[in-house]
């Protein structure tokens, strides 16, 4: 007990947690869980997309080299990393197109107009799978932004009409007691604040990051299309 006060004296928000009622800590505790999971998902993501970055350099600069001859580059898709599934949008673009025009080229020596454009909708629909995994728990950082600082105004509250109601009810209060739930009412209000923002920047930088992304998919997806029509479009 003794090294609890010793903590909260130094610190605000170990004085409000200790001094607040059980609901005060449920409220404390939810703070708590609600940053864990944003900077979980910050670090985690900003890794995945440092990683997706790293594989699409590399696989279109193998491309360039074999861009003559776009059907036969060989590539293995490397092995998922142990910390999580590390998305390879150029790698799934690159196989979608080469086995639709695989099964075209099976029926007929050339590729129309038509089977161009059978092709373009194959790079859209896995284009569209890409970013789906790309952007894949990035809501959670939004639902956060908007959630936290609901949290912390419910400690507020829950502060104030604490002190209210002891007030109300003719009590003779301390300045201690006092001051406990108003303590508790702006420091759950901080909290809310300081993890609502690093969420909010997260979000923002993570949501650009997949815009340059899906600008890399396009501008590899118009070379490879080019390339093949180069190679095998009918006159």
């Amino acid at each position: 007990m003794n090294q609890y006060m010793i903590l909260a004296a130094g610190n605000p928000f170990i004085s409000a947690y200790v001094q607040s009622d059980w609901f005060g800590k449920a409220i404390f505790w939810g703070l708590f869980f609600l940053s864990a999971i944003c900077w979980i998902i910050i670090l985690y993501k900003a890794w995945q997309f440092w990683a997706v970055r790293r594989l699409s350099n590399q696989f279109s600069d193998q491309f360039s080299e074999k861009k003559e001859d776009p059907l036969n580059l060989q590539f293995h898709r490397p092995i998922l990393s142990r910390i999580g599934e590390v998305p390879h949008p150029l790698f799934d673009i690159y196989r979608s197109v080469k086995q639709q025009t695989l099964q075209l080229l099976n029926r007929t020596s050339s590729l129309s107009e038509a089977d161009m454009q059978l092709i373009e909708s194959s790079v859209a629909s896995s284009m569209s799978s890409s970013m789906k995994k790309i952007d894949r728990h990035l809501f959670v950082l939004s639902m956060i932004v908007t959630l936290a600082p609901f949290v912390g105004l419910l400690g507020t509250v829950w502060g104030i009409l604490l002190t209210l109601s002891q007030l109300q009810g003719g009590f003779k209060l301390s300045n201690s007691s006092m001051l406990s739930g108003l303590s508790m009412a702006l420091a759950t209000t901080v909290l809310g604040l300081l993890i609502a923002i690093p969420a909010l920047v997260g979000h923002s930088y993570l949501k650009n990051a997949g815009r340059e992304h899906r600008r890399d998919m396009e501008t590899f997806s118009y070379a490879l299309l080019a390339a093949i029509e180069i190679q095998h479009r009918r006159e």
